[in-house]
């Protein structure tokens, strides 16, 4: 399950992302000759990775065999329903809602990654335009001081937003090289930076406090994204990220919710043990232990999954995407068919989290996994 990271060694600004800005390359290239096959860009069947080294999994399955016909109506009426239900015009235009949660920067993010996650890029094809609306909200809501926050609609998200906001930015702006997408994504990368804790870690505002895992995965994400695409990342934020993360895990391999203890969830173990793969942590005793523990929230036809099941499923399957063999294997069709099974008529999927486009972002992202179309979700 060894495999090699260049992203983690140390080296000048820039140097280490240059195989991964290949990666944005080669997916607009795709893009760009690629079919237009019904409301995708690429058919599963036809669709490559873009970062095809799996040789330790050589008997997975394709995506055309994973994601089957069934899979890519919901997937197509999941990302029909968030093109539906943007907002076109007026002051919230490119969100997705006006107030709550539902209308922040997050859940514009995360619909733009799930329209991303389909091959599509900013400007281009069926969702070009609504990827484009994405990124207008989300660059008119980064403040003077690098903070991603809509600061008067309700929506509460704190540094979730921020982070989730960041990573969405680094998969446009490593796709188009656009200037403005790049200032305010240095001036984001910075805030974070700013404001990492002693221990490594973050907490829902933008300042140095306490910090908790959930808040600080998202900040690792969000960051490996920006230096992916060529935004410098110090290698002391990057180290300290780590060790952050180590120092969460316990014992059985889950990991807890802050470093003084906090309750061991689901949710924290799928964001722990992505954090180590996205630092380059492919195998050991720690990665080993976590994806076993995991293994006790695989989903079921039962459905269920308890609380926070986006948010849990999203880092869960990222995990067993990165490690592959079996473990993807048996993952993804549960999570798939739990997912097609509970999607609504309409085209969205019933969240408590943050409302029916979070569910269908989310869900689009999850399901469209096996097609590694964007960098920062790949192995």
């Amino acid at each position: 399950m060894a495999k090699p990271n260049v992203r983690n060694l140390p080296c000048p600004p820039h140097a280490a992302d240059e195989p991964d800005r290949r990666s944005f390359h080669r997916l607009a290239a795709a893009i760009a000759a690629a079919p237009l096959v019904g409301a995708t860009v690429l058919a599963p069947a036809t669709a490559s990775p873009i970062v095809p080294d799996r040789k330790d999994s050589v008997n997975e399955k394709s995506p055309a065999e994973l994601i089957n016909a069934a899979t890519q109506r919901s997937i197509d009426k999941g990302l029909a329903y968030l093109k539906r239900t943007q907002i076109k015009s007026g002051r919230n235009r490119g969100a997705f809602a006006n107030s709550g949660l539902a209308g922040g920067v997050a859940t514009a993010s995360l619909g733009g990654l799930a329209l991303m996650c389909a091959g599509h890029a900013p400007g281009q094809g069926p969702y070009g335009k609504a990827i484009d609306l994405c990124v207008e909200y989300v660059l008119k809501n980064v403040r003077d001081t690098g903070y991603i926050a809509v600061s008067d609609n309700g929506s509460r998200e704190n540094m979730y937003g921020h982070g989730f906001s960041m990573l969405f930015l680094s998969q446009a702006y490593g796709m188009t090289q656009k200037a403005e997408i790049g200032q305010k994504l240095r001036l984001a990368v910075e805030l974070t930076c700013n404001t990492q804790n002693a221990e490594g870690g973050w907490r829902y505002q933008p300042r140095k406090s306490d910090a908790d895992l959930s808040i600080t995965v998202c900040q690792i994400m969000g960051l490996r994204g920006a230096r992916d695409a060529g935004i410098d990342v110090p290698d002391e934020v990057r180290g300290k990220c780590i060790e952050y993360v180590k120092r969460s895990q316990n014992k059985n391999g889950s990991f807890r919710y802050t470093l003084k203890g906090g309750h061991t969830t689901f949710a924290m173990t799928a964001a722990g043990v992505t954090s180590l793969y996205s630092a380059g942590i492919y195998e050991g005793e720690a990665v080993e232990k976590a994806l076993k523990y995991l293994q006790k929230f695989k989903p079921s036809a039962a459905g269920g999954g308890g609380g926070h099941y986006f948010y849990s499923n999203y880092y869960a399957v990222q995990a067993m995407w990165h490690a592959g063999g079996k473990y993807w294997d048996d993952w993804y069709p549960a999570i798939r068919n739990q997912l097609v099974k509970s999607q609504t008529d309409e085209g969205s999927w019933r969240s408590t989290e943050a409302g029916p486009q979070f569910g269908a972002a989310m869900a689009c992202i999850i399901l469209q996994m096996p097609l590694n179309y964007l960098p920062v979700f790949s192995p």
